[in-house]
């Protein structure tokens, strides 16, 4: 890392960086903390490695110290876009500040491939903004070489949960479907500033080469909504709200109905999709 750089605390007092609650932020000051989930990022040195909301820069000093090749930050506080700009002149060239909203940003057309994400995502846009990248995996499953993320541990826990746990649904099917997910390691609320009320977690998601199973996406977060929609109920009750008989779509999954949407595997709900479109629904 640069000598001219700062350490980051004086970075913050100088631009006056105050957390905002309402952009979820909550900065990571530990460098060994942002090492490490630089490093579970695997290889930096091709292609793009893409951050969301790196505030004041603590994980992006780490990415580029890590040697990434080039680094694009997408941040929404104008307030941090100064701090970001000093780090941009410490590492020529290597990294661009996107001033912008992430949920309005095609992250999949940035910079050259292979690209990965890497982020602390602010809390309170963590879910929309993965449901969107696993939205573009299942368009295209080669658009995005992984993705290591920062969670609140109850999301993160609900991207590895199996079937018949309290955790699994609608993200866990969809995140399975798409990627082999993996819990990393937690990261205390002492580390954070100001400390949140909770737990965080990284996760790291491999795309995979072909979908667990096949299944047009549309179909499946039909069917996973209408039966997880209703999880305490079985399937030939909470399956009601589709347009194809229960029976039928439960048939196609070779499941028992009186089995409950958290019972299933992603197969199950793959088989059901597809009867669900095969249908013309």
């Amino acid at each position: 890392m640069p000598e001219s750089l700062p350490p980051l605390r004086d970075v913050i007092a100088r631009h006056g960086l105050t957390t905002r609650k309402a952009l979820g932020q909550h900065f990571l000051f530990d460098l060994n903390l942002t090492g490490r989930i630089a490093r579970a990022a695997g290889g930096l040195d091709d292609g793009t490695t893409i951050e969301i909301g790196p505030g004041p820069g603590g994980l992006t000093r780490s990415l580029l110290a890590e040697g990434a090749r080039r680094v694009v930050a997408i941040e929404k506080d104008q307030r941090c876009l100064a701090a970001l700009a000093e780090l941009a002149e410490a590492y020529p060239g290597r990294l661009e500040v996107v001033a912008g909203d992430a949920l309005e940003i095609d992250v999949a057309a940035l910079g050259p491939a292979p690209r990965r994400i890497v982020a602390n995502l602010p809390y309170n846009v963590a879910t929309p903004l993965l449901v969107g990248w696993l939205t573009r995996l299942a368009e295209n499953p080669g658009v995005f070489a992984g993705l290591t993320l920062m969670f609140q541990k109850e999301v993160a826990l609900r991207l590895v949960a199996r079937p018949r746990t309290k955790e699994y649904g609608r993200l866990s099917v969809l995140a399975q479907w798409l990627t082999e997910a993996r819990l990393l390691f937690e990261i205390p609320a002492r580390a954070f500033t100001p400390p949140p009320r909770v737990v965080s977690a990284v996760v790291q998601l491999t795309p995979r080469a072909q979908q667990l199973a096949p299944a047009p996406l549309d179909a499946l977060q039909r069917v996973t909504a209408s039966a997880f929609g209703q999880r305490r109920k079985m399937l030939r009750q909470s399956l009601k709200s589709l347009s194809v008989p229960p029976r039928d779509l439960i048939a196609a999954a070779a499941v028992l109905e009186t089995a409950r949407a958290e019972e299933l595997d992603v197969a199950a709900f793959c088989a059901m999709a597809r009867a669900l479109a095969d249908a013309g629904s």
